[in-house]
């Protein structure tokens, strides 16, 4: 083996170990591809590769789409948009059998399109919707584990901050990925309603039916959620049908969201600070991410390492579909020693060539990559979603969190096989929008 790409594996192992020593993941990748890229070229040259990377991820707008749309969830939270969704789904399916666990998805999904965060969206409903399952006589574990599973899909449905990060780092358009993203976030959905529906027939007693909503009822829930469907649909639709840029929809529905909390009364001083500084943390992490990518990423790219392990792997006559599978391992037990996200941004430089090697499209792999985080957020020993329930409801034990996700992760491992059978799935809507 050649020394650059030697050198890049020990980079690489450099990396994992910083990782394990808690050092924040851009961070590692940063001080990995600085000191790699020193002792290849000098470092004098590092030091201003350090300098180069960051200031073009400052001044990178489709970055610039993240923090706007995490101020946007915040305002939405704000104003109360989450409970509205939440009293419409309920109004409408709460009296069947599991019906609370179906509005709860329901509320999740809606919501995930005005925050694009899985765990903001995991801890709303978990103030939201848990009690109300609890109170009407849902098993814990069930409940609890319905909100951890809705929690998900805030970062497959647009906007979501993680797809932001494959697309810059990817190259690819944004508005591609969140458009490619909408078919499989629809059959999430739809296979989450079918878990929800053979569970509650199986067992009936974790799931007890509720009165059914007059229609008053139904037409008032209807009439005070408006305005997140008028904000979904302004920020997907905008980018969808090419009104708006991702940066320009961000930031039309952060100013949205905030005229609403403002019309309903509901902007204090001390929640405005609390958006603010939330976001302000969200962007500098996401940033120090991106940043530290993109110099280890740049390492490997001058040590030509992607290129001899997609020349390794298509030598050794390993066959394509074996090769997918073994990636997919790969992330579900790297899941299991480190945030998934890492494992995305961390192995990113050598996947993709790989991924683009054997002839799939990097938008595909993209949105396999969100559905196997979403995987990774509810299985153990992290959970993410699991733990941010744990600390909404620190009453529910662990163990039956982990019980009550269970139906969902088998939910979601049937969706991964769909979209890695059946590609068009995704790449579809993209190129009938695009023609």
């Amino acid at each position: 083996m050649s020394g650059p790409v030697a050198l890049t594996l020990w980079g690489l192992l450099g990396t994992f170990v910083l990782i394990a020593l808690h050092v924040p993941v851009g961070v590692a990748m940063g001080i990995a591809g600085v000191v790699g890229f020193g002792v290849l070229a000098g470092f004098g040259p590092a030091f201003a590769m350090i300098a180069s990377e960051t200031s073009n991820n400052l001044a990178s707008l489709d970055l610039a789409t993240i923090p706007l749309f995490v101020l946007m969830g915040s305002f939405a939270g704000m104003a109360g948009l989450s409970e509205d969704l939440y009293r419409l789904a309920y109004a409408v399916v709460g009296h069947r059998r599991g019906g609370l666990a179906m509005a709860t998805i329901g509320g999740c999904a809606g919501f995930g399109a005005v925050c694009g965060s899985s765990v903001a969206t995991a801890a709303t409903f978990g103030k939201a919707s848990l009690p109300s399952m609890l109170a009407r006589g849902y098993s814990p574990g069930f409940a609890a584990g319905t909100v951890a599973s809705g929690g998900t899909l805030g970062i497959l449905i647009p906007p979501s901050s993680i797809m932001v990060i494959y697309a810059v780092l990817a190259q690819e358009l944004i508005i591609t990925l969140y458009i490619a993203a909408l078919v499989p976030a629809l059959i999430a959905v739809a296979l989450h309603l079918v878990t929800i529906s053979l569970y509650t027939r199986l067992r009936p007693g974790e799931a007890p039916t509720g009165p059914k909503a007059t229609a008053a009822e139904r037409l008032k829930a209807l009439r005070d959620s408006w305005p997140v469907v008028v904000l979904s649909s302004t920020v997907i639709g905008g980018m969808a049908f090419g009104i708006f840029t991702a940066t320009e929809s961000a930031a039309v529905g952060a100013v949205m969201a905030l005229l609403f909390a403002l019309g309903r009364r509901r902007v204090r001083r001390a929640s405005l600070r609390v958006a603010l500084l939330g976001t302000a943390s969200a962007a500098a992490m996401i940033y120090v991410l991106v940043i530290g990518a993109s110099l280890f990423g740049y390492f490997a790219a001058v040590t030509q390492a992607p290129q001899a392990l997609v020349e390794a792997v298509q030598a050794s006559g390993i066959p394509v579909w074996l090769g997918v599978v073994a990636l997919m391992a790969m992330f579900i037990v790297a899941g299991a020693v480190f945030d998934e996200v890492a494992a995305m941004v961390v192995t990113m430089p050598f996947v993709l060539p790989l991924i683009t090697s054997w002839g799939f499209d990097p938008v595909w792999w993209g949105v396999i990559n969100v559905v196997i985080i979403e995987l990774g957020m509810l299985i153990p020993p992290l959970g993410m979603n699991v733990f941010v329930i744990k600390g909404v409801a620190p009453h529910i034990p662990l163990s039956a969190i982990y019980r009550g996700v269970a139906p969902y992760v088998a939910s979601n491992v049937v969706r991964l096989g769909i979209l890695l059978s059946f590609p068009p799935l995704v790449l579809w809507l993209p190129q009938v929008l695009k023609g």
